[in-house]
């Protein structure tokens, strides 16, 4: 969970605000959910719709219940796949793994099982950390990427993050800080989505305790915690990939009008070639439930 700005300049798409309180929607009826093994786990996988491919990927805090609403408005002439990450929400629990370059093998299967050769590519938080891994291993399966407010592990402006106080939490791992947030998982939560929206009260009662539900899972906020503590080896293997040369595929880099704002497009710029930025309005980093009419209008509107 990641909230620093920094400079830089970089184009601006903002699109109105339709601002309403968030909840936890279901996804569309012809949406379905199926365990798939893929790269020594299973992962919980929603799928459904017609027409080119849409993979979506969640991040800390949240899980793939987040983009109900984008897979509502592309599934009528898309097909929609939404897992859960390794060890986040209904996916298996796994002690290992957690690098984002095994993650995004984890990715891999998925669309190999489901044999889609090609996706787009929408994600958020943790999942650009997976998408970029996704991505920079399987160019050619990527056309085109959205990523959504944070920053890569080891490039651009990533040292900045380090000293950053909102992100206390990148050191905060192992057997005692599991025994401190054990049974206080909805308090560990509500501290991101209280400091790093711009409107905590759009985190809804709802929304809130679902996750908290989901993150109190046996194991789960260990997997969690995991995610940064991966973050390490993720800069090593980002720099490797980025010495193999940068991403041609078209990425739209949006960020929360309070939180990466503009300054998203500075950082993909960094590890692709074909960066357009793009603001969501009247948002901090909590992008779908803040804001998800502007963000779904987003990208729905780059992908189309």
């Amino acid at each position: 969970m990641l909230q620093f700005r920094i400079a830089g300049c970089a184009a601006t798409v903002a699109f109105l605000a339709i601002t309403t309180a968030s909840a936890i929607e279901p996804f569309p009826a012809v949406v379905h959910t199926q365990m798939i093994a893929t790269n020594g786990t299973h992962l919980n996988v929603r799928v459904g719709g017609q027409g080119p491919a849409v993979l979506l990927l969640h991040g800390f805090g949240d899980t793939g219940d987040m983009w109900a609403p984008v897979a509502a408005a592309l599934v009528k002439d898309h097909t929609v796949i939404v897992p859960d990450l390794r060890g986040m929400g209904l996916s298996d629990h796994p002690d290992t793994g957690y690098t984002k370059k095994n993650e995004a093998l984890d990715i891999a299967g998925v669309l190999d099982a489901l044999k889609v050769q090609k996706a787009d590519l929408v994600t958020h938080d943790i999942g650009n950390m997976v998408g970029y891994a996704l991505a920079a291993q399987f160019p050619a399966r990527i056309t085109r990427w959205v990523v959504i407010d944070a920053p890569l592990p080891g490039v651009a402006h990533w040292a900045d993050q380090l000293s950053n106080p909102k992100t206390w939490h990148f050191n905060f791992h192992g057997p005692d800080e599991e025994r401190l947030v054990a049974g206080r998982e909805r308090i560990f939560l509500d501290r991101f989505y209280n400091e790093l929206s711009a409107h905590p009260q759009r985190i809804d009662e709802t929304t809130r305790a679902h996750y908290a539900e989901l993150y109190a899972k046996p194991h789960a906020m260990h997997d969690a915690l995991e995610q940064f503590a991966a973050f390490p080896q993720d800069g090593v293997d980002n720099r490797a990939f980025l010495a193999k040369g940068k991403l041609t595929m078209p990425v739209l880099a949006a960020g929360g009008e309070q939180s990466y704002g503009t300054q998203m497009a500075g950082e993909l710029g960094f590890v692709a070639t074909n960066v357009t930025g793009a603001v969501i309005p009247d948002s901090g980093h909590w992008v779908m439930e803040e804001n998800p009419q502007a963000t779904t209008q987003l990208v729905v509107r780059f992908l189309k």
